[in-house]
């Protein structure tokens, strides 16, 4: 096999890992009702369920950066995505809420170990002029893995029931991880090619920085925590939206069944598939700037929430998959300029540490987010398990505040597009 092509089937293996990532992320939303009503549980215990998760997720991401830099990539994601697939199993054979929380836990900490090492193994298959374009596509990638967890997994919920569900996709990420172990190769020359003229190269051992030196280098850096903010406070809500309370949402309010909220919520993943790369081409080919695709993102989710936050009952149905669709599209700037903006501002040697430090907040504040919009939710009681619209309008408007957090957040962030010129 040529080395363009392998290089690519690389790509495809891994992006096949991110795509089970967000499927695992974003399940819940489309089963919670069924759960909530299975493990007889609130709305305050299900998003502590669901956020268990982010939890473990977040706290991994300083592990998956040293893992990344240390023991290698590929071992790291074929490792750890067994334990993935072991915790959706037993989520589908939970009979608590307990056993339910620790299934999650273990998902969130398997899934948490595929994105810094596969940033970490492009670096060194790709040239770097093409690392935000491949990037960006793996971002499309992880939407397609949304687009799963909306219609597809509420058709299959409706066949075979949420237990079954989570059994079949732990089935599935256990043969992914066999993939990763044996196709997948860290660098070219594992798989008997010269390394890439033009890619981040390996450093040599003389010029590795020491872990702690590379955690204290990110966290003193003043660029890194504007990032980190913006990226807490966004994701935050958007992730707290799509991976849980949107189904519930669209179920209580507006009455939908199961599959049409997954279709609505599938507009989502849409966004995500088709911003992320029009994003990265807008940041090199249009606007030659990180931050001013950052900023400009930030802006646009601030109106486009504001609708929903101050007439959350009175969307006509149909304007529902616009509206999912436009919020994915603007905040993918976000997700594929974000992770560009934290390498550029660091050595190659601490590229996955910092990336991994940088991935901590995004699941930090969707783990924060998810129980306590459920408590919130609580405050106001529920008729049959069902939140009224009133409830889901208080919950919007304290979300404005953490986008309008984000936005002025992200006009704090340092240019890092590599030309002097577009420096702002």
């Amino acid at each position: 096999m040529s080395f363009v092509k392998y290089r690519y089937l690389i790509f495809g293996i891994l992006g096949a890992a991110y795509m089970l990532v967000f499927f695992h992320r974003l399940a819940p939303a489309i089963v919670a009702v069924d759960m909530m009503r299975d493990l007889k549980t609130g709305g305050a215990l299900m998003g502590v369920l669901s956020s268990a998760y982010f939890y473990s997720y977040a706290l991994m991401q300083i592990p998956a950066g040293l893992l990344s830099d240390s023991w290698g990539p590929r071992r790291s994601v074929t490792f750890f995505f067994i334990f993935a697939a072991v915790g959706s199993v037993v989520l589908g054979f939970a009979q608590t809420v307990g056993m339910a929380i620790a299934a999650r836990v273990l998902v969130g900490l398997g899934v948490a170990m595929v994105f810094v090492p596969t940033l970490k193994i492009l670096t060194n298959w790709f040239e770097s002029e093409k690392f935000v374009r491949m990037s960006g596509l793996l971002m499309s990638l992880g939407g397609v893995g949304a687009y799963t967890a909306a219609t597809p997994l509420a058709l299959l919920s409706d066949s075979v029931g949420w237990r079954g569900s989570m059994i079949f996709i732990g089935v599935v990420t256990l043969a992914v991880a066999v993939a990763v172990w044996l196709l997948v190769k860290d660098t070219p020359q594992e798989a008997g090619f010269r390394p890439l003229t033009g890619s981040v190269k390996s450093t040599k051992p003389t010029d590795r920085i020491g872990i702690l030196k590379g955690i204290v280098m990110v966290i003193k850096m003043p660029w890194f925590w504007p990032l980190a903010l913006c990226s807490f406070l966004g994701a935050g809500v958007s992730l707290s939206f799509v991976g849980l309370w949107g189904g519930p949402f669209l179920m209580h309010v507006y009455g939908m069944p199961k599959a049409q909220a997954g279709a609505v919520l599938s507009m989502f993943a849409i966004g995500l598939i088709i911003g992320a790369p029009t994003m990265s081409w807008l940041s090199d080919s249009v606007l030659h700037s990180r931050k001013k695709v950052i900023v400009l993102g930030q802006i646009l989710a601030l109106f486009v929430f504001i609708p929903l936050a101050f007439f959350t009952g009175n969307f006509p149905k149909g304007t529902l998959y616009i509206w999912c669709f436009a919020y994915s599209f603007v905040l993918s700037g976000m997700a594929a300029v974000g992770y560009s903006s934290v390498k550029e501002l660091f050595p190659q040697q601490i590229s996955g540490t910092a990336t991994g430090l940088m991935n901590i907040f995004p699941f930090a504040g969707a783990a924060l987010g998810q129980p306590l919009i459920g408590w919130y939710l609580d405050s106001f009681g529920s008729i049959d398990g069902r939140y009224s619209a009133d409830a889901y309008s208080a919950v919007f408007k304290v979300c404005l505040i953490a986008i309008i957090g984000a936005l002025v957040a992200s006009t704090l962030v340092k240019e890092t597009y590599p030309k002097e010129s577009s420096i702002l």
